[in-house]
């Protein structure tokens, strides 16, 4: 939104005219039982001005008087469609609620790009801890942090650690991983540089997937070569996470433990001829 097409939106909203209860009511009614579009501009047209005071309110936030304005009128689309006219309430302090919820939200995604003030609890401190530490330092002077963050939790119910957290989350602000440093040398590093991390790569997790998708397939399609005997042992001697001992599977075959040792490497050697015809690159 331009600045000229916000100015022309603010004056369009404040000579807006006022609605009385009675039109209001009238007006409600027919958006909610007959969905008529022109009723619900006329609400929301005569609301706007609702909406541009509570922008005004956020704007020591660092975001745009346009993007609050365009968040709060999205406030104001819903609580149109969630009023309900029969419960004798003025349309502007059911809508004051959602208009604010909207832009507060909006806020909260977009002041930093680290998650923060998810929780109700956590809300309240994001944007009442500047204005409620400034009072009591106003109140009672210079006070310590510690005094401070008790005096905070106890007026918003909440603990002191949080208070502290969030005090330490405002005072921050976001820094880029590739803003540039300067080291002893006086070469120009990166932050990035900095963090050391043991983990694999996403690139090297994902072919590591691929890889090992791939070769469970091709080990498949190998396996389907044997009879079922060659199979059987395999499975139970290569397969299996403990490892049936080769008495164990000549009691359970019939044969001799030697008889069961010749069978699987004959499966050993016709799965490496299955997997060497099928991909000529895994003798490399």
């Amino acid at each position: 939104m331009q600045q000229d097409t916000r100015r022309a939106l603010i004056k369009a909203a404040m000579k807006a005219p006022y609605l009385g209860r009675e039109e209001e009511h009238a007006l409600a009614i027919r958006w909610k039982e007959r969905q008529d579009q022109k009723a619900l501009h006329r609400i929301t047209t005569a609301h706007m001005r609702l909406v541009i005071a509570m922008a005004a309110r956020f704007r020591n936030f660092g975001l745009s008087m346009s993007d609050l304005i365009q968040e709060g009128h999205v406030g104001l689309l819903e609580a149109a469609a969630r009023f309900d006219p029969e419960r004798e309430v003025r349309f502007s302090t059911y809508a004051t609620w959602w208009i604010r919820a909207s832009m507060q939200d909006y806020i909260l995604r977009n002041w930093s790009i680290v998650r923060g003030g998810t929780s109700s609890a956590q809300k309240a401190l994001f944007f009442n801890l500047r204005r409620l530490r400034t009072k009591l330092q106003r109140a009672g002077g210079a006070k310590p942090s510690e005094e401070v963050y008790r005096e905070v939790a106890q007026a918003l119910r909440v603990s002191e650690a949080d208070v502290a957290l969030m005090d330490a989350r405002l005072a921050g602000s976001d820094t880029s991983l590739n803003a540039s440093l300067r080291n002893d040398t006086d070469t120009a590093s990166e932050r990035i540089e900095l963090l050391i991390c043991d983990a694999p790569s996403p690139d090297e997790v994902a072919g590591e997937s691929i890889d090992g998708e791939r070769r469970a397939q091709w080990l498949n399609q190998a396996l389907d070569t044997l009879n079922g005997r060659e199979l059987t042992i395999l499975r139970e001697r290569r397969l299996s996470e403990d490892g049936a001992t080769l008495e164990a599977l000549g009691a359970t075959l019939g044969i001799s433990k030697e008889r069961v040792r010749q069978i699987e490497s004959r499966a050993l050697e016709k799965l490496r001829m299955a997997l060497m015809k099928r991909h000529p690159e895994l003798a490399a």
